[in-house]
């Protein structure tokens, strides 16, 4: 009993000590917004660009609806360039094109350009694995009724491909937030950032794990959401 007691005492010493700072309750919520934020419209522009460069790849890669080596081959290369680069290093090489768009390096607004320049050629991959993964005889099938080119990309492959093309964009968005948590090293803000400035160089291990905890429930619902969302839309 007393050692019960005294446990719940330490427990509860820790949690005033910890919790009751300041630089928690101060700019928790703020870097949460900031995530929300630098994911939310990275995540977007790399869905709208990353979309059609992916379905470009299907489509001119052999056996697609418009056949094209020279094309294929080049936007491959491209796209395998781009992911190959450490984000990192990218985030730092392409500080100057940030500040050229949106007039900073620091913030989450500027922590977007390079988010969405690393994630379009990994996300292109993504939906390309996805759509040539619809059965090809439903292609085919789409050929022999007279549908045009277009009306088997949107009507048949991303149709087909859309549980997979869901699936993907919630890996795309858990991959954003870590890598933005990653751009927090050089003042992107949001819960990277506090992590790094008051968990990491301060040697605040409340802020530290508060940072982590928040960075992992957001994920999970993340996680959550798309797998429902790829449940209802998969009609086979």
């Amino acid at each position: 009993m007393n050692a019960t007691v005294a446990v719940s005492g330490l427990l509860a010493t820790v949690g005033d000590q910890w919790f009751d700072n300041p630089v928690i309750r101060e700019t928790f919520w703020l870097a949460v917004t900031e995530t929300i934020y630098m994911t939310f419209w990275s995540s977007l522009i790399t869905v709208l660009l990353g979309t059609p460069l992916g379905l470009l790849l299907v489509a001119t890669a052999r056996g697609g609806l418009l056949p094209n080596r020279a094309v294929y081959q080049s936007l491959s290369v491209v796209v395998n360039i781009g992911r190959s680069l450490p984000f990192i290093i990218l985030m730092i090489a392409i500080l100057p094109f940030t500040r050229f768009v949106v007039g900073t390096t620091l913030g989450w607004k500027a922590a977007v350009v390079p988010l969405t320049v690393g994630a379009i050629p990994f996300f292109a991959r993504l939906v390309e694995t996805a759509v040539h993964s619809v059965e090809p005889g439903k292609i085919e099938a789409a050929h022999m009724m007279g549908a045009t080119r277009w009306q088997i990309m949107f009507g048949v492959q991303i149709r087909e491909a859309l549980p997979a093309l869901i699936q993907s964009t919630t890996v795309l968005v858990i991959t954003i937030i870590g890598y933005g948590a990653m751009a927090g090293v050089i003042g992107a803000g949001g819960l990277g950032q506090l992590a790094m400035n008051y968990g990491y160089n301060r040697f605040m291990g409340d802020v530290m794990l508060v940072a982590i905890v928040g960075i992992l429930v957001i994920v999970q619902v993340i996680q959550m959401m798309g797998d429902m969302l790829s449940r209802l839309v998969d009609h086979r």
